[in-house]
Parts: C-alpha cells; sequence; structure tokens
C-alpha cells in the first residue's frame, strides 16, 4: 500500500480517477519528499485539482522558471489581437535603441521566435539586475547579436521576456507585468503573479535543489558548456557572482519583480487556469484569445537544433509547440515548461489546458520527465470523456 504522504489529496472530476492513480504513482516512485500539484481543465470546467507531498498544498505557490514565458507572451498574442503590435513589424520601429550593433531588421516574428541572437549580454547581470525586466532590455539593446538574425534559433532564456516586454511597454506605457495583472491574472483571479505582493508569501516554496544520482550526475558534467559559450551566455553564467539557476525565485527581488522571462510564482491550479482562460469560457467570460489568434501563435516557426539548448527544440512565437514534445497532444497545442519541471499548456483542439508544478528541481531540468505520464493520463481521461 502507498506511505499516506505519497497520496494525492484534492479532487478529480467522475471519469479522471486513473488521473488520481497515476500521479499516486508518481509520487511512490519518486518518494523521498517529492512535493506537486497537478491541475487540468476541460472546456473551462476543472476537473482535476490534485497536490501531494510535504508542505504542499493547493493554494502553494512556487517559482515556475521558464513556464512565466507564458505568460508574458500571452499578453502579447492580446496586443497583436487588438491590432496594437504587428508581427511582421521591425522591433526597432516600436523601440528605436534596440536596432543598434546591426539589430535593425529584426522583427518582432523573429524575436518571439528566438531567432534575434540577442540571449545575452558580454558582461552578464547581477541577481539584481536580472530581476529587473527594464534594466536587462537596455543592456541588450546596445549588445550586438551572437548569430546574424534570423539564420538560427536559440532559447533566449533569460533575455526574451524583457525584450518582447520592453516592446509592449513602448507602445502601451505599460510594463508586460501590469498588463498581464490587468488583463489576465486579476480578470480570472488566477494563483499566477509576475511580481508576487508581500502578503501572499507565507504561502511560498522556495525551489529545492536537484538530487541527481552518481549516474546522473555524469550526464550532467558530459553535457557541461562553458561560461563564453551560448549556452553559458544565455543562463547568465559569464557573470561571476550568478547564483544556480535554482535559486533565482528563492531571491525575494526576482519574486517581487517577476520578471517576465524566468520570475513568476504560481500554482498549478493558476497555470491551468490561465490556459484554460486562454482558449475557453471560464468564470462565464470569453476566451482571452480568438482561435486565429491562438494558431498564430502555436505555429511552429523556429525547429532543429536549438544553438544554446544544444538539442532538438520547436517554438510557436513565444511558446513552445508542445505537440513536438508530446505527440499525443493536438497540432497546435501551445505552452511553455519551466526548468524546475513545471509544465503548463493548452490544446485548442481537445478543449483542455494542463498545469503541473513540483518543488524540488527535476533532472535534467525543463519540463519533468513524470510530465510525459501525466499528460498521456490526463489526455485519455478527456478523450474517454468526450465520447
Amino acid at each position: 500500500m502507498p506511505d499516506e504522504a505519497n497520496t494525492p489529496q484534492g479532487t478529480v472530476a467522475e471519469g479522471f480517477e486513473s488521473v488520481r492513480r497515476e500521479f499516486g504513482a508518481v509520487a511512490v516512485e519518486e518518494g523521498g519528499d517529492y512535493a506537486a500539484q497537478l491541475v487540468a481543465y476541460v472546456g473551462g470546467e476543472r476537473v482535476v485539482d490534485l497536490w501531494t507531498g510535504p508542505e504542499i498544498t493547493g493554494d502553494s505557490l512556487t517559482g515556475v522558471f521558464s513556464s512565466t514565458k507564458g505568460a508574458a507572451h500571452l499578453v502579447v498574442a492580446l496586443l497583436v489581437q487588438d491590432g496594437v503590435l504587428d508581427l511582421d513589424q521591425r522591433v526597432s520601429h516600436y523601440w528605436p535603441e534596440f536596432g543598434a550593433e546591426g539589430k535593425q531588421d529584426i522583427t518582432l516574428r523573429d524575436l518571439l521566435a528566438h531567432r534575434a541572437g540577442v540571449v545575452g549580454a558580454d558582461t552578464g547581470f547581477t541577481v539584481e539586475e536580472l530581476a529587473d525586466d527594464r534594466v536587462i532590455a537596455e543592456r541588450l539593446a546596445a549588445q550586438a547579436p551572437y548569430w546574424r538574425p534570423g539564420t538560427a534559433f536559440g532559447y533566449h532564456a533569460l533575455a526574451i521576456g524583457a525584450l518582447t516586454g520592453e516592446v509592449a511597454r513602448r507602445v502601451t506605457g505599460q510594463s508586460i507585468q501590469e498588463l498581464f495583472e490587468e488583463r489576465v491574472r486579476s480578470r480570472h483571479d488566477l494563483d499566477f503573479h509576475l511580481g508576487l505582493p508581500e502578503e501572499h508569501e507565507p504561502r511560498f516554496l522556495t525551489t529545492q535543489p536537484m538530487l541527481p544520482t552518481p549516474e546522473q550526475q555524469a550526464q550532467l558534467d558530459a553535457a557541461a558548456t562553458g561560461p563564453w559559450s551560448l549556452t553559458g551566455i544565455a543562463f547568465n553564467r559569464n557573470h561571476p557572482q550568478m547564483p544556480d539557476l535554482e535559486e533565482l525565485p528563492n531571491y525575494r527581488v526576482v519574486r517581487a519583480k517577476g520578471p517576465a522571462s524566468v520570475g513568476g510564482v504560481a500554482s498549478a491550479r493558476g497555470l491551468a487556469g490561465m490556459y484554460a482562460a486562454a482558449i475557453s469560457e471560464l468564470d462565464g467570460k470569453a476566451p482571452l484569445l480568438k482561435p486565429d489568434t491562438a494558431a498564430a501563435f502555436a505555429q511552429v516557426h523556429s525547429i532543429g537544433y536549438d544553438l544554446v539548448s544544444r538539442v532538438h527544440k520547436a517554438f510557436g512565437l513565444g511558446f513552445q509547440a508542445l505537440s513536438d514534445i508530446f505527440p499525443i497532444l493536438g497540432q497546435g497545442a501551445f505552452g511553455h515548461s519551466g526548468a524546475a519541471g513545471s509544465l503548463a499548456f493548452a490544446d485548442p483542439r481537445t478543449g483542455f489546458a494542463y498545469g503541473y508544478n513540483r518543488r524540488r528541481f527535476a533532472f535534467p531540468g525543463g519540463a519533468a520527465p513524470e510530465n510525459d505520464r501525466l499528460v498521456a493520463a490526463v489526455h485519455a481521461a478527456a478523450t474517454a470523456a468526450a465520447r
């Protein structure tokens, strides 16, 4: 019998009992202090709301790293949908300073597709600077790209939210954090914050470090790159004071300012709820995105060898093209994973939205491996329920 500590708490709708069982099986296999949340919506209805592990509840908040990019680029999608931004307009049209050092012809589409080559700065950033999108944007406006824009793509891990956020600020006068609060978070009272208010600090759980096995550590060592490689620059390892990536959300300055690339704080309810609101009627309100907008941002723009991640990747516009990672999903599924293991997305073809969050940094980083099983379980239950 599973240990009570590994037994998922929370609720599932009729027909989704198999998701609870699969989540429980994951918890047993992970063992130890595994703490995680899993939430799913179908057609705007919450059908899975589960959590397991020490200290964590359904209301707990953790740093979600790059799952933050989904929140930032949902805002950009809304601005494009409104006609305020044009994907094929040059970034320098909105933000003249960005045109320095040969970047004058980069379009917003290229930037969103990780094709701009501005993955970091020669000088790197302190933690306080990484927390401030305006500082990052000003520094990168003067930075020469690390490859000829448009010829290749590479993951702008710590930079893309600051860059696209500055474009949004130039046309609206508001930061992307303010726009997200106004147009998305407060509209549905989502537990997803780009800038965590002080009063929610007691709900925050610090990210715990990865605990690799000796074999996993050997894999990490073999894949290590130098601080001045594209990977090192993109992840700010060229700055001598850069902490381990897993530590970033544990700094209050990062949580407070909510940098749009990596600084979001959320629960799985907030992660899944945001994507449910994007594609479905939720709380009696119309979907945030029109189908053609969702399709345009989900469409694959960059696929193949990622110069930064050094592996195969597929990106839409600001989002990951998640059917490339999870073939069970419908074409046009869009969302984003986070370094510690979080994953959140919408699958417009099946009408389901998914959010997963875990406290301890997962090996090897990015969407935690257990998402393969959990996504499949939710998808199977949702498909069966639709018959």
